[in-house]
This record gives C-alpha cells, structure tokens and sequence, in this order.
C-alpha cells in the first residue's frame, strides 16, 4: 500500500472507532510549530515563554492577560487564531466533528488556510488506502483552488499556486524571480497532465502539485472526482450516493440542486427561477452533475426519490474554488447534518 499526502498531517492524528480523526497533542504542536506561530529571534522573552509552555501542554489554557503581554502585536493575534481553533478541536473531540460543526454555526470565523488544510486531513482519511493515483489528484479539488484552461472543448485543470509560481520564477526559485523581473527569458515549464496511462508518477510528486487534470466530460479525471465526492458525502453523513456527469438537465421536475462553489451556486439559482444568464456565464460552467440516493428515506418525504443536480463553474480569473462544506450542509436530508 503506497503511502501519500505526509504533510497532511494524518500521521499525527488517531483514527477512532466512527472512523472519525481524534485530535492529539502531537496535532496541536504542529500549529504551534508554524512560522506565524514559531518564536523567532526577535520575540520577547513572554512569547518564547508561552511557546515553551504550549509545546510542553498542548492543551494548556492562556488567557487574555498572558497574550497581552507578547511585546508584537501579530504574535498575539496570531496566537489567538491558533488557539482559538486549538479549542475548537479540542471541544469537537474530531478534525471531522469540528470541520461540520463550522459550517452550522451563524458566522464561520475559521481562517480559510485552517478549513482547508481539515479537508486536506480528513481526505486522507476518507482516501486511505486507495491505490487510484487520479482520485487522489481529483480529490486535492477540494483543498486547493485550481486555474482552468479551456481549449477546443478540453477542461484541464492545475494546481494555482503551482501555476503563479512559474508564472513568478519559471519554476527557478528566487533566481528566477530575478529573471523574470529583469525581463530575461526563462524555459516555459509543461506540466504532465495525469491519465491512467501514466498515472503512477503523481506517487512520486503527491506533494508537489504539479500535475494537471482533464476534467472534460468523459474523461476518467471526472468521474474520478465524482467517487471523491460520494465518498466525502458517505464518510460525513453515512448516507450512500451516485453520482455522474451530466451534459444538460432536461427534468421537468427538478426539484434540488447544490453548487459546487459560489459561482456555481449563483448559475444553478438563476437557471432554476427561470432567471436570463448571459453567455459569459454559461461559458464558465464546467460540469453538470447528477445525484441520486441509494435510500430514497433518507431525504426529505416531498422529493424522495428525485435526483439532487450539482454544477461546478469557474469564476471569472478562470480559478475552480469548489466548497466541499456545500455537500454537507444543502442536501435534502430528512435529518440534517
């Protein structure tokens, strides 16, 4: 079994009896370790106390009064973010208890970096020991933001940080940088596009993110995505889904749809209360799909039975953000989440 997504975290968590991710010491000192976080040579001797206490008792209580007392200004703030969702974890007793207890509350006040790396980790979970090297490149659509590129009918899509560091350095670090912001010509780097014919090299680069996905209907890359999202929805809310492509929605009885991301989530209202949408719009949808429930007594008496339509749209940059939190919490469940 190939082992994948280290830096997720995962290996610093311990899987409970529901599947679940329970939230150890060792998880915490990872934010504690980060360079927002981390002392550095300049903190006052009240910070790098703090930090020292906090590595030692993860679980540890600090009060206003003690963050007062951090001479930098972005230290306390920084601190308060981290321990902020420290509790949050802590309380939710789950990375998962915690992730769906976010988006149930009136205001998220999680930093998007936090939200994203908890998909990250509970992916991993969810993905643990699947050998499909494409679903595990589908599945970084649910953490990482994408840019899109449409040629000939052809959806690829690749990692955006990837793409804005080439597009800085050329792939060359720092030198690169110099490079491009003294106008020399740098190589034009290709990223492989990941298929099934070469899809054991994503092994060796599971943390790169430099690989590129087809997403064009009918291709493997999308139904890849589409057994992500089932599993997602199966491992959050125990309840089993299919779900497919779609190339148009032709039912006169369409009674429910999610947005995969805010755009799409806009597109799908307009499209349903018979709203006019311009061409520019259409054109930035990139999968329609359809989903159904294994149990139709699982979803709400009124429309059991009847398919749930999806869309995924990219927004007007050309970057996929897809809000996997929306499968959570906009299903017809007739009990929710």
């Amino acid at each position: 079994m190939t082992d994948f997504w280290r830096n997720s975290g995962f290996h610093l968590l311990q899987r409970r009896d529901d599947g679940g991710l329970g939230v150890t010491e060792d998880f915490i000192r990872a934010y504690l370790m980060r360079p927002e976080v981390r002392p550095v040579e300049e903190s006052c001797d009240a910070e790098r106390a703090l930090h020292e206490s906090l590595m030692a008792n993860p679980r540890e209580a600090v009060s206003d009064d003690r963050l007062a007392k951090l001479a930098d200004p972005d230290a306390r703030n920084n601190y308060r973010l981290v321990l902020a969702f420290r509790d949050r974890l802590l309380a939710a007793g789950s990375v998962e208890g915690c992730y769906l207890g976010l988006f149930t509350d009136d205001r998220v006040t999680v930093p998007p970096l936090f939200i994203d790396q908890m998909a990250h980790v509970i992916l991993r979970n969810i993905l643990d020991g699947v050998e499909d090297a494409l679903r595990l490149r589908a599945a970084e659509l649910l953490y990482r933001p994408q840019k899109v590129n449409i040629d000939d009918g052809t959806i690829m899509a690749a990692d955006a940080e990837t793409i804005d560091m080439y597009a800085a350095t050329g792939g060359f670090g720092g030198l690169g940088r110099l490079l491009v912001e003294a106008q020399t010509p740098v190589r034009t780097v290709e990223l492989d596009v990941l298929g099934e014919e070469n899809a054991d090299l994503y092994w060796a680069r599971d943390e790169k993110y430099d690989t590129v996905i087809d997403l064009s209907f009918a291709r493997p890359g999308l139904d890849a995505l589409c057994r992500v999202l089932e599993a997602w929805i199966g491992h959050f809310l125990g309840v089993a889904v299919s779900m497919q492509p779609v190339q148009e929605v032709s039912d006169q009885r369409w009674v429910w749809h999610v947005g995969l991301d805010a755009e799409a989530s806009g597109l799908l209202n307009d499209l349903y209360e018979g709203n006019e949408v311009d061409d520019a719009r259409m054109t930035r949808l990139l999968s329609l799909f359809r989903m159904d429930f294994a149990d139709r007594n699982v979803m709400l008496p009124d429309i059991a039975g009847r398919p749930v339509y999806l869309a995924m749209c990219m927004n007007e940059a050309e970057i996929l953000h897809l809000k996997p939190q929306n499968l959570l919490v906009n299903l017809p469940l007739a009990t929710p989440a």
